[in-house]
């Protein structure tokens, strides 16, 4: 057996015990790759019942190492088998084809570690400029690299990107979006790439039409383009990328202050199936008719927040092409006209989502949309008019819905939870906010009726314990909203734990009688846990938040203005949730140095962090930002204790890896000129907010 050395006992029987676990999941899930077992232990393992007992050197056996590694899909496992065995890190070596790197200095010996990649997402990797990425890429062997993420990577620029495109040449998809000092010099580097197929310039300010035409130029065959708040392309760019890229089947132009023309231009392109157009405000009916009339292979348009569109415009849209499949038109329509109805008939076994948020809607029309008996979802969010009978005769019709969103519908009572449990028994999604109307007995026939349940979304609906001991039947649920609940108690929290042992997100905002036993309860049946809002939870103590350190999985943390709360509760959290990405302390009015310095030890992996109105001081500040290697977005206003320089320290220790920070606007004109230009020229926007300081309870 090749064993890795140089670990202590215990992190030694900590990796060979997930190991065994690991190695026995995989007996139980297929008899046939069973593995021949002895009475032998490897030296230094830990006893772990239901561990296989036999030699690592016969587990790793070539073709059996590389089905393990095939089935092995959790990053702890696969760490744990790459700790224990030089074999087993060999074959994940060679075997491994993603990779996402949180922090620059080891990029290049990963690069050159990991030779199969296909894969590479460096949409985290704090300080990422030019030269640190040309150097990582320079002498690493990427000839199989097909997708890479540089999403936010705002100090990448066209010359690492020309490295990029010289590394990889089987590149086929890159993910810019976000990148907002990207402009056409970057766009004219990605032209380089003449296999891409896939391109996200989402949010890319500078991208003006020429910095698009180098790319539909140099990049013919693109077939999936996002454009989105590329506001400096005008209809003359799309003209151009709809005569260029005849191969475009999906193209996002949001937010882009273009006109009929470029519907006009769009219209020509064959096999375009997917365009979004949201908030596209100078379109208007005219180009949706232009639209209608083309000869492409439309199956999802969504026009939301298009103010000049109307149900007549839509009616043109369906006209030319009886082969749509989503339909996204919220927030949009102001009127629904009986040629649109007419017209949505024809899309009755096709269309499967259709979203009308904010549209006034009446039982009819409800009947009429439910003649589209295939919906799988239906959007109707802040729709006025919606009632219990509308539902019933919507749901009784579309039986195969499984995401329905009613937020806001406030005229809705438990008759319509009724009509949906009976009916859409396969309903996955149920989004409720604020139907202050409904109860427990129309929870309970939904928990009973929907085992499917994965979300639901009951904030502000008033809800009680009783409610959540029906749901904790819904044993498949996923994410749990009960925002603004305030009659839930720890008793219905410890209902949702017995049983909802798959819940990844839970939104207990201003639920104010949650308490530390209430944390105790969800941490110790809910250990899968990674989006936890606990904000005004006023109740919460460090005890509370010492349960939550045994949550390994969690990421994201919001605490604000929990006022009991001190370093000692931010410190449990930190030592046990290594994986956390963001935390929220905003007006945790205790928290000091102490729970900035464990963040700094234990949360490596931060990425976001809200601080203000605490506690802490210079020193404390200065150590956090220079120790957080991945750290990006930092709210910090009215840090009181914290002086000038303190902030002139902590900013320049963190130049170069902040990409957003958000500060009190009175230190605009006392810190340094030449550190707010540094910081801009490292790609940091920072927001300048003038508030009182006031202190809340």
């Amino acid at each position: 057996m090749e064993k890795r050395r140089g670990n202590s006992g215990f992190f030694q029987d900590r990796h060979w015990g997930r190991l065994g676990l690991v190695l026995g999941r995989l007996q139980q899930t297929d008899a046939a790759a069973r593995l021949p077992s002895t009475d032998q232990n490897a030296a230094g393992a830990g006893k772990t019942e239901g561990v296989p007992k036999m030699p690592i050197s016969e587990c790793c056996a070539c073709a059996k190492r590389n089905q393990v590694l095939d089935r092995v899909r959790e990053p702890r496992d696969r760490k744990a088998c790459r700790l224990v065995s030089r074999a087993f890190a060999r074959a994940e070596a060679a075997h491994r084809r993603a990779l996402r790197v949180l922090r620059r200095e080891p990029l290049a010996r990963l690069l050159r570690a990991f030779r199969a990649l296909e894969r590479l997402d460096l949409s985290a990797c704090a300080s990422l400029d030019d030269a640190s990425l040309a150097a990582a890429l320079s002498g690493a062997d990427l000839a199989g690299v097909r997708r890479v993420c540089l999403a936010r990577a705002s100090g990448v620029g066209w010359r690492g990107l020309d490295a990029l495109v010289a590394a990889c040449p089987r590149l086929e998809a890159v993910d810019l979006s976000h990148c907002v000092g990207a402009g056409d010099r970057e766009a004219a580097a990605l032209a380089a790439a003449t296999g891409l197929r896939e391109l996200s310039l989402e949010k890319c300010l500078g991208v003006t039409d020429m910095g698009l035409a180098k790319v539909v130029v140099g990049c013919p065959r693109l077939e999936k383009l996002s454009l989105k708040w590329c506001r400096e392309i005008s209809d003359i760019g799309i003209d151009l990328l709809s005569k260029k890229c005849h191969e475009l089947r999906s193209l996002d132009i949001s937010y882009l202050k273009v006109g009929n023309e470029s519907l006009r231009s769009i219209s020509s392109l064959e096999k375009l199936e997917e365009l979004a157009m949201v908030c596209c405000s100078c379109i208007d009916d005219d180009g949706l008719e232009l639209l209608g009339k083309g000869s492409n292979s439309l199956q999802s348009v969504d026009v939301s927040r298009c103010d000049h569109v109307t149900s007549q415009g839509l009616a043109s849209l369906i006209d030319g092409h009886n082969f749509l499949q989503k339909l996204n038109a919220a927030d949009s329509l102001h009127e629904m006209r009986q040629s649109f109805l007419s017209n949505l008939a024809k899309l009755k076994d096709t269309l499967t989502v259709l979203r009308l948020d904010g549209l006034e809607v009446s039982s009819s029309v409800l009947l009429a949309i439910g003649g589209c008996n295939n919906l799988v979802e239906i959007g109707l969010s802040k729709c006025n008019g919606v009632t219990d009978e509308g539902i019933s005769s919507l749901v009784t019709r579309c039986s195969h819905l499984r995401v329905i969103d009613l937020t806001c519908c406030n005229l809705l009572t438990n008759d319509a939870l009724d009509s949906i449990a009976e009916n859409c028994k396969m309903v996955e999604r149920l989004r409720l906010e604020s139907c202050s109307s409904i109860s427990e007995k129309g929870l309970e026939q939904i928990a009973t009726s929907c085992p499917n349940l994965k979300e639901i979304d009951l904030t502000d609906c008033g809800v009680n314990d009783a409610a959540l001991r029906h749901l904790a039947k819904c044993s498949e649920l996923l994410v749990l909203k009960l925002g603004l609940c305030s009659s839930i108690s720890d008793k219905g929290l410890a209902f949702i734990s017995s049983s909802c042992g798959k819940l990844i997100e839970l939104d207990l905002y201003r639920c104010n009688s949650i308490t530390d036993d209430g944390l105790a309860a969800l941490a110790n049946g809910c250990k899968k846990i990674k989006m936890l809002n606990l904000c005004y939870c006023n109740k919460i103590t460090d005890s509370g938040l010492g349960h939550l350190g045994s949550l390994e999985e969690l990421t994201n943390l919001e605490l604000r203005c929990l006022v009991r709360i001190t370093g000692i509760g931010i410190s449990s959290v930190a030592i046990g949730c290594k994986n956390l990405i963001e935390i929220d302390l905003k007006r945790c009015y205790s928290v000091d140095d102490a729970g900035l310095w464990a963040l700094a030890r234990y949360a490596l992996n931060l990425r976001q962090l809200t601080i203000s109105y605490c506690q802490v001081t210079g020193l404390g500040l200065c150590h956090l930002l220079s120790s957080l290697r991945c750290l990006q977005d930092v709210k910090m206003v009215h840090l009181s204790w914290v002086s000038i320089e303190g902030f002139e320290m902590a900013l320049r220790a963190a130049c170069g890896r902040l990409k957003k920070l958000k500060m009190l606007s009175g230190l605009k004109s006392v810190l340094s000129p030449e550190l707010l230009q540094m910081l801009q020229a490292c790609g940091c926007r920072i927001r300048w907010v003038n508030k009182p300081l006031v202190y809340k309870d």
